[in-house]
């Protein structure tokens, strides 16, 4: 699968392209003036990101009121971080 990646002006002029594209589970980054502007995701593709980070918040929430440990935010961007870029 290619990133895609339109001038915003696309969504105006070539929309039912770029709704396809998100509709076939593909985020489309837009930008203005070559700079990143936003991306557009399908209603069903954003839910699925949204949950998923409810349901780890919520995991989160669980094991700190199991345990007295407690880490810097600098420790769990780390983690965070290592975690997105091994997958």
């Amino acid at each position: 699968m290619m990133i895609q990646i339109r001038p915003v002006s696309d969504l105006r002029n070539k929309f039912p392209e770029i709704e396809n594209l998100v509709n076939e589970g593909q985020p489309v980054y837009l930008t203005k003036n070559g700079y990143g502007a936003m991306v557009v995701m399908s209603l069903e593709e954003y839910s699925r990101l949204i949950d998923n980070v409810e349901m780890k918040l919520d995991e989160a929430d669980r094991i700190a009121a199991t345990t007295k440990e407690r880490l810097s935010h600098d420790d769990v961007f780390k983690k965070v971080r290592s975690v997105i870029h091994e997958e």
